[in-house]
């Protein structure tokens, strides 16, 4: 059971898988990252079949339980159920807060994407554990992002830090580089969620070994 602090710190670097044609060198990339040091790998493949998707989850289940990482699904409740998931990340768009929490129970983790204070505000009220703020900046992994921007962010992480009673972490999404990771944790972040930066990278686990030290 992933809360609080621990949370949080799992959270720091946070891969998100991309979309290339093949599966074995997709996961050979994930390997890498973890190697490096990611810690979350989030399982998004937006074309793929269902049993696909079991296939990666199983083989993502296993690699970040080796390297102590957390291991979330996109959308795809039924995908995480069966692969032992920690946890589902929905959109705006996708099932539910209350329809997912209902069918992971009260152990598993739920994120949830945010691009305004006024989605945050109702994420927040309905108890969802993490935010996934973007889009930061203008990405080709998902042309159809809202875009936030650094200010947005900010306002997003300070309603987060401040809401109620807890303190919920946010993940910055969209964009994300070496070269403005530190701005983007400078503007409340908690942790960064990764695409092409680090599984289109020359070298991968270096790529994801540079995120992980702005958190040293």
């Amino acid at each position: 059971m992933y809360r609080g602090n621990a949370l949080k710190d799992a959270l720091a670097v946070y891969l998100v898988t991309d979309e290339r044609s093949s599966i074995n060198d997709c996961l050979r990339v994930v390997r890498q990252a973890l190697e490096g040091g990611a810690t979350t790998v989030q399982l998004r493949r937006k074309h793929d079949d269902g049993r696909i998707l079991v296939q990666m989850g199983q083989a993502i289940r296993d690699m970040t339980r080796e390297y102590h990482a957390l291991y979330i699904v996109n959308d795809r409740v039924d995908i995480a159920l069966i692969t032992d998931a920690d946890g589902v990340h929905v959109g705006q768009s996708d099932i539910a807060y209350a329809d997912v929490r209902s069918l992971l129970g009260k152990e598993k983790v739920i994120g949830v994407s945010v691009s305004t204070i006024a989605e945050a505000d109702e994420a927040l009220a309905k108890g969802a554990d993490y935010l996934g703020v973007g889009s930061v900046f203008p990405t080709r992994s998902k042309s159809d992002a809202d875009l936030c921007g650094i200010a947005g962010l900010r306002e997003i992480a300070n309603l987060a830090r401040r809401y109620g009673t807890r303190r919920t972490p946010t993940v910055a999404i969209g964009g994300i580089t070496a070269a403005n990771a530190s701005e983007v944790l400078g503007a409340g972040a908690d942790g960064l969620a990764v695409v092409s930066a680090i599984m289109q990278a020359d070298n991968p686990a270096d790529a994801a070994r540079n995120f992980r030290q702005l958190f040293s």
